[in-house]
């Protein structure tokens, strides 16, 4: 039962399922299929329905319970299904092969892809990245099996792309030198392929002043731009200036070593757990 605008109490099966869907997305993806699915049958028929998961969001449930690649996976196709296709956000911690070819053939509408430390590789990208025309923003930060043999064909097929993180794993201490190899492909394809990116963040990046010079001459939008630990960039030139002309920008040698997020999964460590029978409960009911 509800109270409705007339002072009288309704049934929530007289509610229109977009409306419902509209207050059920407020609560997490994992609270809404292992909870909210089981209050009555029009709050389980509105979850099992599309208007639940246009944006589709596990990325701090996989990262809380550690989930492995296949739960995430499973997790991610049985959720693209109930949307019917018409999800717009993917966010997904460790996405596999499977997963992302499973979401980017039924992707069309698919606007934000989020999917930091992800398993995909250059050649699943390579085989499905030509449906994701409609991508604008996309997080691959920490996908090591991605190159810039994949960056190149997001770049060539989702020619909308206007956010770009790409941040990497720091460098190992005894590779902070002078004599660091300075790597520029993933930058040069950045920039020949993506000129309408207004936010980069390219974190620990391998590329130099070659790169980077060519990311400000051909990415005109940009306006922020985050190279916190880029060690081969030395700024030479006119470099620093054109750097400093943006409206944010973030240089290599000034970086905060925890983010909030890190801060807050360590106050949240207690509370955390990594039950595999919890994780089969939520897929179940999936």
């Amino acid at each position: 039962m509800m109270y409705n605008s007339n002072g009288e109490w309704g049934k929530w099966e007289d509610l229109n399922p977009e409306i419902l869907a509209l207050i059920l997305v407020r609560i997490p993806a994992e609270e809404r299929v292992a909870t909210a699915s089981l209050v009555c049958k029009s709050w389980m028929s509105c979850v099992l329905g599309p208007f639940c998961w246009s944006d589709i969001d596990i990325q701090d449930w996989c990262r809380r319970r550690h989930l492995a690649v296949e739960y995430v996976d499973s997790a991610v196709r049985k959720l693209v299904r109930r949307s019917k296709g018409t999800f717009r956000r993917l966010s997904a911690f460790r996405l596999g092969d499977s997963g992302f070819a499973f979401a980017a053939n039924c992707g069309r509408c698919l606007k934000v892809l989020e999917i930091p430390m992800s398993e995909v590789n250059d050649k699943i990208v390579a085989k499905f990245a030509e449906s994701l025309v409609n991508l604008s923003v996309m997080d691959i930060s920490y996908c090591l099996k991605i190159t810039h043999v994949g960056i190149e064909v997001f770049g060539k097929n989702c020619k909308s792309l206007t956010q770009l993180k790409r941040n990497m794993p720091p460098q190992e201490l005894e590779r902070l030198s002078s004599t660091s190899k300075v790597n520029k492909l993933e930058a040069m394809v950045i920039a020949d392929t993506m000129p309408l990116l207004q936010h980069l963040q390219l974190g620990f990046g391998c590329f130099g002043d070659t790169g980077l010079g060519a990311i400000l001459a051909k990415c005109k939008a940009l306006t922020h731009l985050d190279i916190q630990g880029c060690w081969n960039v030395k700024l030479e030139g006119e470099l620093e200036d054109r750097c400093l002309q943006l409206p944010a920008f973030k240089s290599p040698w000034v970086y905060d070593l925890f983010t909030d997020n890190d801060e807050q999964d360590d106050e949240n460590e207690d509370d955390e757990y990594s039950s595999s029978d919890s994780e089969q409960k939520i897929l179940f009911l999936l």
